[in-house]
């Protein structure tokens, strides 16, 4: 029987090792994963609740359809002023005080648009919305990065991004209930009660954050010492593959500016289709806002298992590329479909399902590019970057969607963009060498 050399690892002690490894980082996403999710669902929830608010609010203040995408989109700007020195404060302060501070200031915001009287007043407290929540995702996507190694983030961000699809599939129907059963109550209107009270869980994930993440590997008093040392070590190891550069280099990097464009088509097709989904099911036929909510949680959860599937498949076969192209295809596929059966309730919302399995489940896998090539301080700036360049087109595509709507008389042809553009980012994707980010 031939003798393993000295130093080399015995198939078993392998194994072995890969078990410990698995239990580790299966130990750690159950303890930090939940309150993260907790926390996106709330900033989900608060950031797209606008488009059920609209169905009422928009007659109330007087605003047309291109009033409300600016308005609804004019959350980005305050978001992309903000977003890098946000989380270049999280680097320096850590993640636990900052995410919290984060969540705080947004619920406080979302809760107060229940007070807009006038359309002024409404793009002001987007814009502040905004500002509030600048750097909480990137800031979550960091945090992250600092308790798993890149081959391990694809099935993370895909559970994480649950809470995106979580959103739909809670908040639509909640503020649908919402909408309908607090009209006039306390003499205030439905979408008054609906921004009041879905502001208040974001306030209470603040707490939880702040009482139960930790800064640093080594202040995790949940992990045993050998624990913590094999986190560290795995941190080394991925560390290495990185390239690690300067904060001038981040934004001359050419694979991080396409990058950027790739997260701009999906950002783009999310809050295009995100703020307009309430109003296209209402044009198809359905007049009951509960209806309305019920109708738009599809999409949503049609999303979660494109999330979890891809990543897995993702992380597994080490190859990120195809599999992210894919997803933009079937957004693209599904929006072109939208068109077709706008006329058929039924038909319709099973567009809307194929067009949020490709469109909802691509960030999660996106941010397996960028962490597998930044590290330290310009990883945390790098984030940063592409996520408020990219949440630009949160911007411009509800405003979009609401001019062309208005221009034509019809969502055909801003629909047939979202489509193009994802057609473009899938092309994107496959211009990102496979060696930087297949691991």
């Amino acid at each position: 029987m031939p003798i393993p050399q000295s130093g080399a690892a015995t198939p078993a002690a392998a194994a072995a090792g890969a078990s410990r490894e698995d239990l580790l980082f299966r130990k750690i996403a159950l303890r930090i994963l939940p309150v993260l999710m907790l926390g996106y669902l709330a900033a989900s929830i608060d950031r797209v609740n606008i488009g059920f608010a609209k169905l009422h609010m928009a007659q109330a203040l007087g605003l047309s359809d291109a009033m409300y995408g600016f308005g609804a989109g004019i959350f980005f700007l305050g978001y992309f002023v903000f977003e890098v020195p946000s989380n270049l404060i999280l680097h320096r302060v850590g993640a636990r005080r900052w995410l919290a501070r984060i969540m705080v200031s947004w619920g406080l915001v979302s809760g107060l648009t229940m007070f807009v009287q006038t359309p002024m007043q409404f793009y002001i407290v987007r814009f502040a919305l905004g500002v509030a929540e600048a750097g909480f995702i990137p800031g979550v996507i960091y945090y992250l990065t600092q308790w798993f190694p890149s081959h391990r983030r694809g099935r993370v961000m895909g559970v994480f991004y649950i809470a995106l699809a979580l959103a739909g599939l809670i908040g639509g129907p909640l503020s649908g209930w919402i909408l309908e059963t607090m009209k006039n109550a306390g003499g205030l209107a439905g979408w008054q009660w609906m921004f009041l009270i879905e502001a208040i869980p974001t306030l209470v994930v603040a707490w939880l954050m702040l009482t139960t993440l930790d800064d640093r590997v080594q202040d995790a008093r949940w992990l045993d010492a050998d624990e913590r040392a094999m986190l560290e070590q795995s941190m080394r190891d991925d560390a290495r593959q990185k390239s690690h550069l300067s904060l001038r280099d981040v934004g001359m990097n050419r694979h991080l500016s396409a990058m950027c464009m790739i997260f701009f088509a999906d950002i783009f097709a999310i809050y295009g289709l995100g703020f307009w989904m309430p109003t296209l099911i209402k044009s198809m036929g359905v007049s009951s806002d509960f209806s309305i909510g019920l109708l738009s949680a599809l999409p949503s959860l049609c999303a979660i298992p494109a999330m979890v599937l891809f990543g897995r498949s993702a992380d597994r076969r080490r190859e990120r590329r195809w599999h992210l192209a894919t997803l933009f295809l079937l957004g693209a596929l599904g929006l072109a479909l939208t068109v077709v059966w706008q006329h058929d309730v039924t038909l319709g919302v099973a567009a809307l399902c194929i067009a949020n399995f490709g469109i909802l489940a691509i960030p999660a896998l996106f941010w397996s590019l960028p962490t597998a090539v930044l590290g330290g301080a310009a990883a945390a700036a790098g984030i940063a970057v592409i996520n408020c360049l990219a949440n630009l087109s949160g911007f411009l595509g509800p405003y979009i969607v609401g001019f062309v709507k208005e221009w034509t008389g019809s969502s055909e042809a801003s629909i047939w963009l979202m489509a193009a553009v994802l057609v473009a980012g899938a092309l994107l994707v496959l211009s990102i060498p496979a060696r930087l980010v297949n691991r």
